[in-house]
């Protein structure tokens, strides 16, 4: 009986040992799955660095492509200055033409402000011819001197005034001297002898005067 008992405990015991060494061989097989899996992942991962590589390279110019670049980048700033060029000419001789212009036309806004002037005078000689009234000769000749003035404003021509000013060099021109006036007038305009104009605020005839001493 109890040689019976140990037979089977025997017979269990390699049963288990069997096992375990059917696990162990199990175990490792799978770990030797798994490594020759990650080598197969790594083969692959290098094989796709190995492209990307490969295609890096392939975006990279030849010389022969940077040049071609750099000598239609040259082309096109070629035409550019050409452009330019051509149309600061245009503007130049555009330019010279405007100022010719000028010169030529610069008084025809003058000349036509005063022409309505020019018309009354004829139109008033007859008539001063035949008058009797010297007065109503006068006024007329005083209304067309107003428009005259009035024409002149207009061309931003200004008299400059000198009654009562101090004497300024800007201004005037002194052809006389007056001795002998009291001191406040010292220094002043006293008289106006030939009125001087500006021409938008600059001077085109100085007004001479005589001043005080």
């Amino acid at each position: 009986m109890a040689e019976e008992l140990k037979d089977k405990e025997e017979i269990l015991v390699d049963g288990m040992d069997t096992k375990s060494t059917e696990n162990v061989e199990g175990a490792e097989n799978v770990e030797g799955a798994a490594n020759v899996e990650s080598k197969d992942n790594g083969s692959v991962e290098d094989g796709n660095a190995s492209e990307d590589v490969a295609l890096d390279g392939d975006d990279e110019q030849t010389p022969e492509q940077l040049l071609a670049l750099a000598r239609a980048e040259i082309e096109e700033l070629k035409t550019q200055a050409l452009y330019r060029q051509a149309e600061f000419e245009n503007y130049r001789r555009r330019t010279i033409k405007e100022k010719a212009d000028l010169v030529l036309n610069g008084s025809k806004s003058a000349v036509t402000a005063l022409l309505p002037i020019v018309d009354d005078l004829e139109r008033a000689l007859p008539s001063m011819k035949k008058a009797d009234d010297v007065a109503a000769v006068a006024e007329g000749v005083e209304l067309i001197y107003q428009k005259f003035l009035k024409a002149l404003a207009g061309l931003g021509v200004k008299q400059i005034e000198t009654e009562g000013k101090d004497f300024d060099v800007d201004l005037h021109e002194a052809i006389a001297q007056v001795p002998g006036v009291p001191d406040e007038q010292k220094g002043r305009v006293i008289d106006c002898v030939e009125k001087g104009y500006t021409l938008n605020d600059h001077v085109i005839r100085h007004a001479k005067v005589a001043v005080g001493m």
